[in-house]
């Protein structure tokens, strides 16, 4: 691509450690000189103020700063270069559980196999499993009911990039083999699925779903994607998300929400979503930086897990933020989920972000005696969605739970702190902003990427460092309001609750709670513990097994 900007250009805002802080603008535009006066315009822009003499002092200084940001630039960086500095989520004193012990999920010891191929293709995971398992439909064709099902409706929803039909068709064969020999790899094995288009896979697109990419091919296979193959699962399909991971517009098209066709399916991890919704998949992967997993499966009406920060390799994954983005499976239950987590948790050599931490389900544990709280003021009023919230909870205190209110107070403002994924997003894709690429993206609003990568360059380095050190008071308060319960239930969407933990790194467990009076589905979160999902499909499935929320399906695509 031919590059429309230069950095000899005129006119020219000065950047500071990292391309994100501006020093100033000139009064002398084409030659780029750094004057006090450019000095002067540059710290407004940040809210400080400096003396004549002071601002005299820094000409040298800047100058030396200029010149080593022209020396950074001359070193191209791929997207999966990582920054030395590694996020860590845990608070003082808090290691999470390393000892992995036998998973027990708790599979029923028979499933009749339906009928119709609308109602097979609508199965969760855990009753597919079974099904595969006994025999009773073989890998092969539960395969191509799903392919079927693609060819017939990704169009539709524009929820597809890649359709791998050829190689899916092998793994399932392959599945069927071992299987017919004895060898069972586990509750995965036979089991289609897809993955969001941010997830390399050597020897396909990896689009990111953006006009700049949609022709890279990276040489290699995302650590999730082996995780799955490996645990028996087959590879139908590459989803679409919004471009670079924001929204649901990427460079095709906009994805749509199977329940209402004239409604975007939401993002990022849009297709994956629209996908699950529809039948098309059984699983799939999303990821989620700050509610990429969350507001499409809420959209959707599909069930999504963002898991915790650190437990699930990103090797392979485009980076938006290397401090925020998770990888977590949206699928048709909250036991599907950690069925799915099971496999692709683990600490990776690869991702240096990545911590060792044990994953224990086990479906004997009494649910019965999670300490359960609610974030009571996100609960009160009238606003959309506000009675099938009371559902949730009535439905558990039918269940025998006694819920104890929370309140979510926080000293730092996490608003503020989200900085860090401006400034981070702007540097993964530096280039696009340096070489005038981002014009490409079909998003140009005001709050769209190409924007957000420019305005991100003005944010001081030092402030994105103070954000850092807020961010572990805010990690530190958390972790203080969390501890003494196994999990808390909040509206998706209440308060700040999804920028806080989006920051601090706590796992979400987004599911269905009904419909709006319009028609469209609504969600409930269940948060807990950093590394605690486990109480998170424990409540998700007992509330699921108590009620038929997960259990509908957008008419249209219910044939």
């Amino acid at each position: 691509m031919e590059s429309k900007n230069t950095v000899s250009s005129s006119a020219f805002i000065l950047v500071a450690a990292a391309g994100c802080l501006l020093l100033g603008f000139t009064l002398g535009r084409n030659t780029g000189e750094i004057t006090p006066l450019s000095i002067e315009g540059a710290s407004e822009l940040f809210g400080l103020s400096f003396t004549q003499a002071e601002k005299d002092s820094m000409l040298g200084s800047l100058e030396n700063q200029r010149n080593r940001y022209e020396t950074l630039r001359e070193v191209k960086l791929d997207n999966s270069v990582a920054p030395a500095l590694v996020f860590n989520p845990l608070p003082s004193g808090f290691q999470p559980d390393q000892i992995q012990k036998q998973l027990d999920w708790g599979l029923a010891a028979e499933i009749s196999l339906p009928a119709k191929e609308s109602d097979i293709a609508y199965m969760p995971v855990h009753e597919l499993a079974v099904l595969i398992k006994s025999k009773k439909i073989s890998s092969e064709r539960l395969t191509k009911i799903y392919l079927d099902r693609i060819k017939t409706y990704s169009d539709t929803l524009q929820c597809l990039i890649t359709l791998m039909e050829t190689s899916a068709l092998e793994k399932a064969k392959e599945m069927d083999a071992e299987l017919a020999t004895g060898k069972y790899r586990g509750p995965l094995h036979g089991i289609p699925y897809g993955i969001k288009d941010l997830l390399a896979v050597k020897g396909t697109k990896t689009t990111w779903g953006a006009m700049p990419y949609k022709d890279q091919e990276i040489d290699m296979t995302a650590t999730v994607v082996n995780m799955l193959n490996d645990a028996g699962g087959v590879l139908v399909g590459k989803f679409t998300l919004g471009a670079l991971a924001m929204g649901d517009v990427w460079y095709g098209g906009v994805t749509k929400n199977p329940w209402n066709l004239e409604q975007g399916a939401s993002g990022s991890s849009a297709g994956s979503a629209s996908a699950v919704s529809a039948g098309l998949v059984p699983f799939a992967i999303g990821t989620e930086t700050l509610g990429s997993i969350v507001s499409p499966s809420t959209r959707n009406g599909v069930t999504g897990l963002r898991p915790t920060y650190g437990r699930v390799s990103k090797n392979g994954a485009m980076a938006l933020s290397w401090s925020m983005d998770k990888i977590g499976p949206i699928s048709r239950s909250a036991l599907d989920d950690g069925i799915v987590l099971s496999i692709i948790n683990g600490e990776d050599a690869m991702d240096a972000s990545t911590i060792k931490s044990a994953f224990n389900f086990s479906s004997k544990t009494d649910v019965k005696k999670l300490k359960v709280g609610y974030f009571k003021a996100y609960f009160e009023g009238n606003g959309s969605g506000s009675q099938n919230n009371q559902d949730v909870l009535d439905l558990l205190r039918n269940q025998g739970f006694e819920l104890h209110p929370v309140e979510l107070k926080t000293s730092v403002n996490p608003r503020a702190i989200q900085i860090m994924l401006s400034v981070e997003a702007a540097a993964a894709f530096d280039e696009l902003t340096r070489n005038g690429w981002d014009d490409q993206l079909v998003a140009q609003h005001k709050n769209a990427w190409p924007n957000s990568f420019r305005s991100a360059r003005f944010i001081p380095a030092v402030e994105y460092v103070q954000a850092a050190r807020q961010r572990t008071i805010l990690i530190q308060e958390m972790h203080e309001i969390m501890k003494d319960y196994d999990v808390i239930v909040t509206p998706s969407f209440g308060g700040a609750q999804l920028q806080i933990t989006n920051l601090t790194g706590h796992p979400a467990l987004c599911l269905p709670n009904g419909f709006s009076e319009s028609g469209s589905p609504t969600s409930i979160t269940l948060l807990a513990n950093l590394f605690e999902e486990e109480k998170l499909v424990m409540l998700g499935d007992l509330i699921q097994k108590n009620s038929d929320w997960q259990a509908k399906r957008p008419p249209m695509f219910d044939k």
